[in-house]
C-alpha cells in the first residue's frame, strides 16, 4: 500500500521526445528552422486578418455607392458623400480630374480614350493595393514544406550518425533524431496549409471586388462622356405612380 502511494506521489518523468527536447537535440539548425516557420505562420495570420478588414471596407463602400452616389445631382456632390479614403471616391476624383485636364491637352486625344485610361490607371492602383501581401502568402505556401523538409533531412542524418556510432540500430539511439525529423515535417505542413487557403480565399475576394470596381468605372465613364445623360439602370428612384382620379357624382 505504501509503495503504491509513493509511486502515485512521485512526479512523472518528463517526455524525452517532446517538441522542446527535439529542438534541444537538433541544436542550432533545428531552432533556426523552427523560428523561421513560426515567423512565417505569424506573418500569414497577420496578413489574413488585415486583408479581410481592408476588403470588407471596400465591400461596404460598394454598398454605399449603390445606395447614395448615383442619386446625387453631380459627381462632385456624390463624391462628397463618400468616405474620405474610399476606393470609389478615388476613382470618382480621378475621373473628374481627367475630365478637367482633357481640355488643357495640346495634342488632340479622344475624350473617351483619355478618360478610360485615367480610370483604368486608378482602378489598377486600387487592385494593386488590395493585392499587397498575397505574394508573401504564396511564398510561404510553396516554401514552408521545403524548409520543414530541410529539418527532416538533418534529423535523419543525425539518426544515421548515431546508428553508425553505436554500431546497431537501437530504438533508443534513433528515436530522438527521427522524432525531430517528423516534427519538422509536420511544422512545415502546418504552416503551408493555412497560407495556401488564405491566399486562395483572399484572391477570390479580390477578384469579386475588382469586378465591382470595373463595373463602377464603366458606369462612371458613360456618365462622363455623356455629360450626365447616361446613368446605370436603377440609380434613379422611380417616380410614384399617380393615383387614378375618382369621378365626382353629378346631381340629378
Amino acid at each position: 500500500m505504501l509503495i503504491e502511494i509513493a509511486a502515485a506521489a512521485a512526479p512523472k518523468a518528463a517526455n524525452p521526445y517532446g517538441l522542446m527536447e527535439a529542438l534541444e537535440q537538433g541544436g542550432l539548425i533545428a531552432w533556426s528552422v523552427f523560428i523561421i516557420l513560426v515567423g512565417m505562420s505569424i506573418g500569414t495570420f497577420y496578413i489574413l486578418f488585415t486583408k479581410l478588414i481592408e476588403q470588407q471596407k471596400v465591400i461596404n463602400q460598394s454598398k454605399k455607392v449603390r445606395a447614395t452616389f448615383w442619386r446625387a445631382g453631380s459627381l462632385k456632390e456624390g463624391s462628397a458623400k463618400l468616405e474620405k479614403n474610399s476606393a470609389y471616391k478615388q476613382i470618382v476624383d480621378d475621373g473628374i480630374a481627367a475630365q478637367e485636364q482633357h481640355s488643357k491637352l495640346t495634342d488632340p486625344v479622344e475624350a473617351h480614350d483619355w478618360l478610360h485610361g485615367s480610370l483604368a490607371r486608378s482602378e489598377a492602383a486600387i487592385n494593386s493595393k488590395l493585392g499587397g501581401g498575397l505574394a508573401f502568402l504564396a511564398t510561404v505556401g510553396s516554401t514552408s514544406p521545403f524548409i520543414g523538409l530541410f529539418g527532416t533531412v538533418i534529423g535523419i542524418y543525425r539518426a544515421l550518425i548515431k546508428i553508425g556510432a553505436a554500431g546497431q540500430a537501437s530504438i533508443d539511439a534513433v528515436a530522438g533524431p527521427v522524432g525531430e525529423a517528423l516534427i519538422m515535417t509536420a511544422l512545415g505542413l502546418v504552416v503551408a496549409v493555412p497560407a495556401v487557403l488564405a491566399y486562395n480565399f483572399l484572391q477570390r475576394r479580390n477578384k469579386s471586388i475588382a469586378e465591382g470596381l470595373s463595373a463602377f468605372s464603366t458606369d462612371l465613364l458613360g456618365y462622363l462622356v455623356s455629360n450626365g445623360a447616361v446613368k446605370p439602370v436603377g440609380s434613379v428612384a422611380p417616380a410614384p405612380a399617380a393615383k387614378p382620379a375618382t369621378a365626382t357624382p353629378t346631381k340629378a
